[in-house]
């Protein structure tokens, strides 16, 4: 077990959770601690502006309400003076403007600097506001030139219950969020400070909880390489130290078992491991309790699976079995677990286990894979049923004339010589059975070897089809689509020679009468292609990968009747394998059959021969 990483380590965990939590703690008494001040330094600021401001509202209301002689100042001059004995006391108010309701103008201003806008309409939207709902209204912003904060509040003044001006006043409010800057930066560093010390006293604290845990989980690693004899430290008599006494009473009592079943479980691994046959072992309920990797591999089961599963069903015989059945079997049963053309077949022994008392402990399962066994017996029977038949036929019909000429027929000039004609192409026909049972037969045989050497393929091939193109019928014609490059192949000739014998005379035998049959090789990058396409009433796609077996035939009736034997194709074949080829045929329901073979082709050998 490779060794864990500081910050994957428990360590590191119990360390960052505890930092954590004091990093939250803190920033939720900072947010709300902030926030309290934020709200009481803004409310204290904007409280003492209000306070100034309605003292100016009180006296510049009793000027605009005062009716004014000849030898009493303007308004403007009145409101003027009032701003100017302004209690000063308020540093933060930077300038204070009177608006008249009538007129929308600026009748007064505080600002040395900015008494041009005497006289002229206001045009802000909040003084607006004030003068035409009668309410009190604030806003902060940046002051586009200074980029300082800003607070302007623009409160009515009212004279009985009608609204006849309005106060403007602009205050310097970034003082106040200097202060909460200094108070936040304060506040970090005392956090950091926090952080740092909640850290160090973190990883001495996690220390005593992670010490002994990390001397257990050396111990089991020590202990999973067969180690008994080391022991856990034990620091204290919490919860964790009694774990640790518990670890080690715990490695005392595998090492006691440890040492008892070692040698069982050596035999039973050897006796298993070393079995080429499939075992599988059960408890006295039936179920699996036991199985060897050939077993699985047989049944296509994987060990989790079939744990604890009754063996009836593992082995699929709950239908015909119950497991009282399978301890009194005595005989061995097939188990036939084939597919649709992927025979698979077991045959399985089964054996009690019982104590000395008669006391049933469970069932073995030996299984054995019989498949290649009863494909060659079947194959084998198959075989003689089929040379059976096939010596059957002209036999019973050589006997039959052989009776009637011995009756007297040979008497007879016209019957005489048409039964003699059969007779001789019956025994002709065995022969040629014979001969192919020959050819098969030594074709099967271990030393069979080849005869090969260097041919040009094409001149070879076109030299066959010459002889055939001898003897064919008129009405069938023949097409080459031959290359003209040169293939040069090792090849025995005898053999190439009847594997295309047999495949051109199956060709002229199905082809109809206008027929034509066609010739082509093409060249692939490692073998050649050759193939010989007819046109006549084609193969069901179902059985065309049949065509090669021995005996088989698509049409049986006219196979007889034209001379053959079923045995013309599987020599192609066996010829075929044995070149390192391939065989197959493709075909379309009456419309022709083509068949295909392979022959091994090298390029170099071309560029040799040229």
């Amino acid at each position: 077990m490779k060794k864990v990483g500081f910050f994957r380590s428990i360590h590191f965990k119990f360390v960052l959770i505890y930092v954590l939590l004091i990093f939250v703690a803190m920033q939720i008494i900072g947010v709300y601690f902030v926030g309290e001040l934020e709200e009481n330094l803004v409310g204290n600021f904007t409280k003492s502006i209000k306070g100034h401001v309605n003292l100016l509202t009180y006296s510049i209301g009793e000027e605009m309400e005062k009716e004014r002689g000849e030898e009493d100042p303007t308004l403007e001059e009145a409101i003027n003076t009032i701003l100017k004995d302004r209690d000063n006391s308020s540093n933060d108010i930077s300038e204070v403007r009177v608006i008249d309701t009538r007129s929308r103008r600026v009748i007064g201003t505080s600002a040395p600097g900015n008494q041009e806008i005497v006289g002229k309409k206001t045009t802000q939207v909040i003084i607006k506001n004030t003068l035409i709902y009668g309410k009190e209204d604030s806003e902060v912003y940046r002051d586009p030139k200074t980029g300082r904060r800003v607070w302007v509040l623009s409160t009515p003044i009212e004279a009985n219950d009608e609204v006849i001006g309005a106060v403007y006043v602009i205050a310097e409010m970034e003082n106040v969020f200097e202060q909460m800057d200094e108070i936040n930066s304060i506040f970090m560093t005392g956090t950091a400070i926090a952080l740092v010390i909640t850290a160090i006293l973190g990883i001495l604290l996690a220390r005593t909880i992670t010490r002994p845990m990390s001397d257990m989980r050396k111990q089991a690693l020590v202990m999973a390489k067969g180690n008994f004899s080391r022991k856990v430290r034990v620091y204290g008599d919490d919860e964790i130290g009694q774990l640790a006494v518990t670890f080690n009473n715990l490695t005392k009592k595998l090492q006691e078992s440890q040492s008892s079943t070692e040698g069982e479980r050596r035999k039973l691994s050897s006796v298993l491991t070393n079995m080429t046959d499939g075992v599988i072992s059960t408890d006295r309920r039936g179920r699996v309790n036991l199985i060897n990797e050939p077993a699985a591999r047989l049944l296509n089961v994987s060990h989790e699976t079939v744990m604890n599963q009754p063996i009836i069903e593992v082995l699929g015989l709950e239908e015909e079995y119950k497991f009282e059945d399978l301890l009194e079997e005595r005989e061995s049963i097939i188990l036939d677990y084939s597919k649709k053309g992927r025979p698979f077949i077991l045959r399985g022994n089964f054996s009690v286990i019982q104590k000395e008392t008669g006391f049933v402990n469970g069932l073995i399962t030996v299984l054995h894979d019989i498949t290649e066994q009863e494909k060659i017996e079947g194959e084998r029977r198959e075989f003689v049923a089929n040379v059976s038949h096939e010596l059957r036929t002209p036999l019973t019909t050589m006997r039959s004339y052989l009776e009637a000429l011995a009756d007297g027929a040979w008497k007879d000039e016209e019957i005489a010589p048409s039964f003699l004609s059969v007779t001789q192409n019956e025994t002709e026909r065995m022969i040629r059975l014979v001969n192919d049972l020959l050819q098969l037969s030594k074709m099967d045989s271990k030393d069979y070897r080849l005869k090969t050497g260097w041919v040009n393929f094409n001149k070879f091939y076109d030299h066959i089809i010459d002889r055939f193109e001898m003897t064919k019928n008129d009405d069938i014609t023949f097409k080459r689509d031959l290359s003209k490059d040169a293939f040069f192949v090792d090849i025995d000739e005898d053999k190439i020679t009847q594997v295309l014998y047999n495949i051109i005379s199956n060709s002229l035998k199905y082809s109809p009468e206008g027929g034509q049959v066609t010739f082509r090789v093409r060249a692939a990058e490692s073998f050649i292609v050759v193939s010989i396409t007819d046109q006549g009433v084609g193969i069901p796609k179902n059985v065309i990968d049949k065509i090669f077996d021995r005996f088989y035939r698509v049409d049986k009736a006219r196979a007889r009747n034209l001379g053959g034997t079923g045995l013309g194709l599987a020599i192609a074949k066996e010829m075929v394998v044995a070149h390192g080829g391939k065989i197959w045929a493709e075909s379309v329901d009456g419309k022709g059959t083509t068949v295909f073979f392979t022959l091994p082709y090298e390029q170099e050998e071309e560029d040799d021969w040229s």
